[in-house]
């Protein structure tokens, strides 16, 4: 039986396996979340209208669309909702989340642009210290900020 299935495996070969290992598998849904640091060792936080009520504090976060790479949307989502530019770097975060999710977490810089909200998403922003984080921040951000806080060099520290 084994042999008659690898035979039947090979033979369907391209677009047909493809689509049966997509069918019996799970599709996941893909969490991409910045930690966005200006040049003083800021973070951006946002305060997002459909996150509920004393937990709107957050890092810029949003879905993968399909192909995309992954710091490409941390890009992206920032860019949509506060116009700013930014570069993603490390990787700081990967796990698997609720259900059908999958959880990334990406270092990025800022790089540019001008603080315009999109309305829709975002009642708020703001640059905070590591030290003085809003407390209705999202309890998971709170580690992801830590994790990456490495504060700016004081004047007369060797290089």
């Amino acid at each position: 039986m084994r042999r008659l299935a690898a035979r039947a495996w090979h033979a369907t070969r391209g677009p047909i396996q493809w689509r049966v290992l997509w069918l019996a598998n799970a599709t996941f849904m893909v969490g991409v979340t910045g930690v966005v640091r200006d040049d003083a060792g800021r973070v951006l936080l946002l305060k997002h209208r459909m996150w509920p009520e004393g937990r709107q504090w957050g890092l810029p976060s949003g879905y993968a669309i399909r192909g995309e790479e992954f710091g490409r949307t941390v890009e992206r989502e920032v860019k949509e909702e506060t116009q700013l530019d930014v570069r993603a770097g490390e990787l700081i975060h990967l796990k698997s989340g609720y259900r059908l999710r999958l959880e990334v977490a990406y270092e990025a810089r800022l790089t540019g642009g001008t603080l315009s909200l999109d309305g829709f998403e975002i009642l708020d922003a703001g640059w905070f210290t590591p030290d003085d984080l809003p407390d209705d921040l999202q309890p998971a951000h709170r580690p992801l900020i830590a994790r990456t806080h490495q504060p700016p060099p004081r004047a007369g520290d060797a290089t």
